[in-house]
């Protein structure tokens, strides 16, 4: 379904729109060249890390902590007033080669101010760091390290955007094949198919992802593991009894194929269409007032989801 856009009221609508064209204008002929040749993994780490925090400002008086358990970092991040037992655990994206919570904490900043709720960002294994399973792996140690900590299953709420939505849904399905159940997840434009099958892989209309590259990335990545394994591509997984889930993508990605089927693998979970935008547009909130609005989303959805289960 597509959303209603709101103009901002000191702006005319069209303004908003050319901010939109702007962005995708930039994406499509500055970022994606770029991202197409890059060949080293930890370089393209390091550089992300470094340009996150400059391109993705999050509000004032972030607060940001980590700790370690075992040798996984986890990145504690807030602004303002948050519940006190009460957390979002998010898996940042990045095609499992790049991203870090440190370069997540401009947005996850914002989503901690909308939802008024802590978020933990743990800083899994990337593929030059150790082989599949690894990342899934250390996906299950963060959500046991906040059951140890005190958090109840269903006071904990799951995000993620792209492959940390692809790797946030397969331990969703995990959890619930162990009887384990999060109050509700959220996935912005997942990456949930590893065997490339998605209809709308090579749109013409994705103007940031660099998809002739993307075989090459599943393959580093999985390092000979079968493809449709649901600890990689959680497509293939089954989901228990899941809880409510929010699936958001933009209608010209690559990925939009893989966000429809995921929604419908899961029967139920409600997934928004927004138009034009692009991949994990939310990133770009005090830019276009679409990442906004799809923050603002995600935000009622776990706010409603509290008040269902106090019910």
């Amino acid at each position: 379904m597509l959303p209603k856009k709101s103009g901002s009221p000191s702006k005319p609508a069209a303004w908003d729109k050319v901010r939109l064209h702007i962005l995708n204008f930039w994406l499509r002929y500055f970022v994606r060249p770029v991202l197409a040749i890059q060949r080293e993994p930890a370089f393209s780490k390091w550089a992300f890390d470094l340009a996150a925090p400059w391109l993705f400002r999050g509000p004032p008086y972030i607060c940001h902590l980590t700790e370690t358990v075992n040798t996984l970092t986890l990145n504690w991040i807030s602004t303002g007033r948050v519940h006190p037992r009460r957390v979002i655990l998010y898996f940042h994206g990045g095609a499992y080669f790049v991203g870090s919570g440190a370069a997540y904490r401009g947005l996850l900043g914002r989503v901690s101010s909308m939802t008024g709720l802590r978020v933990c960002a743990p800083d899994y294994r990337l593929l030059q760091d150790a082989p599949f399973p690894a990342a899934f792996d250390d996906s299950v140690l963060a959500w046991d390290a906040l059951i140890a900590k005190g958090y109840r299953p269903q006071d904990i709420i799951l995000g993620g955007d792209s492959s940390g939505g692809g790797l946030m849904l397969a331990l969703l399905a995990f959890l619930t094949q162990r009887g384990d159940y999060p109050l509700a997840a959220f996935a912005m434009s997942p990456w949930v198919d590893l065997t490339l099958q998605g209809q709308t892989l090579h749109a013409k209309s994705e103007v940031l992802l660099p998809i002739s590259r993307i075989d090459e990335v599943v393959n580093r990545y999985l390092k000979g593991a079968v493809r449709d394994d649901p600890r990689a591509s959680p497509l293939f997984a089954r989901f228990d009894q899941p809880p409510p889930v929010l699936i958001q993508v933009g209608s010209g990605e690559a990925l939009r194929a893989d966000a429809e089927r995921m929604a419908g693998a899961l029967q139920g979970a409600q997934l928004c269409v927004w138009d034009e935008v692009p991949h994990v547009w939310q990133m770009f909130d005090g830019y276009v007032p679409e990442a906004r609005n799809a923050l603002a989303e995600i935000a009622e959805f776990i706010q409603t989801s509290f008040v269902i289960d106090s019910r």
